[in-house]
């Protein structure tokens, strides 16, 4: 299963509210620069997530964007199927008319079976364990940090 820069754009924007919208709205450009997001295509992506309701914007000099929902209630799964819906890896595996070898095709159960590993794997991931990720490892890299600089 191919994964798009564009979720996995979706996924550092909504990891980053979650990490940073917790006293209001966040500024594009303050997700852009902490996710190296480029500007237009972060706006693009914050737009398409919140016509999902994954996301809330405001605007005005204090706008900005927040978390429309519980990051432990968002799921990679819904944020791949806002941005691009959900592809399978081998076009026969939608469509068995496109292959002439699907009646003796060996593979084909194969790539089933990896797409629907991946697909339990992205139902299963939310936003939030990847936000608990997050600080775990950059508190691990403050605590390398600290011990380099001391030691």
């Amino acid at each position: 299963m191919h994964v798009p820069i564009k979720v996995d754009y979706g996924v550092r924007a909504l990891v980053d509210l979650a990490l940073y919208g917790q006293n209001g709205p966040v500024r594009a450009s303050d997700i852009a620069r902490r996710t190296m997001i480029p500007v237009p295509f972060l706006a693009q992506v914050l737009h398409n997530l919140g016509k999902k309701n994954l996301v809330k914007s405001q605007r005005g000099p204090h706008g900005g964007h927040i978390l429309a929902s519980d990051p432990h209630k968002v799921s990679l799964n819904s944020v791949m199927e806002a941005l691009v819906g959900v592809e399978t890896s081998i076009k026969c595996l939608d469509d068995i008319s496109c292959c002439t070898q699907v009646s003796s095709c060996s593979q084909r159960e194969i790539w089933r079976e990896v797409d629907t590993a991946v697909l339990q794997i992205l139902r299963r991931t939310t936003v939030g364990q990847l936000v608990e990720r997050t600080r775990t490892m950059q508190t691990q890299q403050l605590n390398l940090v600290s011990n380099k600089n001391s030691g």
